[in-house]
C-alpha cells in the first residue's frame, strides 16, 4: 500500500474515531495539526515527512482524556493493519508519545519529526483557535469562564516559548498576540485588569 493511500486512510479512521466529538480535541482539531506539520516541513526537507504526516493524523487516537487505552492500542492496530513494520509502528508511536505538553513539560523530543509534531499541536492550542477550543473544552468540562481564562496563563501563553522550530516559533508569535489582545480586551469588557 503506497504512503499516500495509507495518509488517506489514516484521515477516514480519524474521522470515525472522533465522530461526534465537540470538545476542541476532534477530528478538526488533528486536520488543523496535520496541516500545521505540512506548513513546518517545508522548512524541513530532512524530515521523514511520511512518519510526520502519520504521527500527526494519529497523535491524539489515544489521548488519555477521550480513550481508556494503553501503549497507544488505536494506533498502532490502525498502523499494523496497514502492514508497517514494527520498527515504523515504533517510531511513529515514539513521536506521538513527545507530543502531549501534560506529559511532556520542559521535554524537548530527541528527532526532528517529534519537534515538528509537538509543535504543529502547540500551535493548535494558541491564536483564535486555541481560544475557541479553550471555551469549548471548558464548556464541556463544567468550567466557568474565569476557569478557562486561567488556563491561558497555566498553558497557552507558555506555549510561545516552547516551540522547538524556528518556523513554528515565526508562526506562534502572531498567535501569541492575538491572544494577548483577546486578554486586553475582555478585561476592558468584564471592567477588570489584572496588574499580574
Amino acid at each position: 500500500m503506497s504512503s499516500d493511500m495509507i495518509i488517506s486512510e489514516a484521515i477516514e479512521y480519524v474521522n470515525k474515531l472522533f465522530e461526534g466529538n465537540s470538545d476542541g480535541h476532534g477530528a478538526d482539531h488533528t486536520m488543523r495539526v496535520y496541516h500545521n506539520a505540512q506548513i513546518l516541513m517545508e522548512s524541513y526537507p530532512e524530515a521523514d515527512g511520511f512518519a510526520i504526516s502519520l504521527a500527526a493524523l494519529l497523535h491524539d487516537a489515544d489521548d488519555y482524556k477521550l480513550f481508556s487505552t494503553e501503549n497507544n492500542a488505536n494506533a498502532r492496530s490502525f498502523m499494523e493493519q496497514k502492514g508497517l513494520p514494527s520498527e515504523m509502528v515504533g517510531q511513529i508511536c515514539k513521536i506521538i508519545n513527545s507530543v502531549s505538553f501534560s506529559h511532556n513539560r520542559g521535554r524537548r523530543p530527541e528527532t526532528l519529526e517529534g519537534r515538528i509534531v509537538q509543535d504543529a499541536d502547540r500551535l493548535d492550542a494558541i491564536g483564535a483557535i486555541g481560544i475557541a477550543r479553550t471555551f469549548a473544552y471548558g464548556g464541556k468540562a463544567g468550567r466557568g469562564l474565569s476557569d478557562s481564562i486561567k488556563h491561558f496563563y497555566d498553558k497557552l501563553l507558555l506555549l510561545k516559548e516552547e516551540m522547538n522550530t524556528d518556523a513554528a516559533k515565526e508562526m506562534a508569535q502572531k498567535r501569541h498576540e492575538y491572544m494577548k489582545d483577546f486578554l486586553e480586551e475582555y478585561y476592558l469588557e468584564i471592567g477588570y485588569r489584572d496588574e499580574g
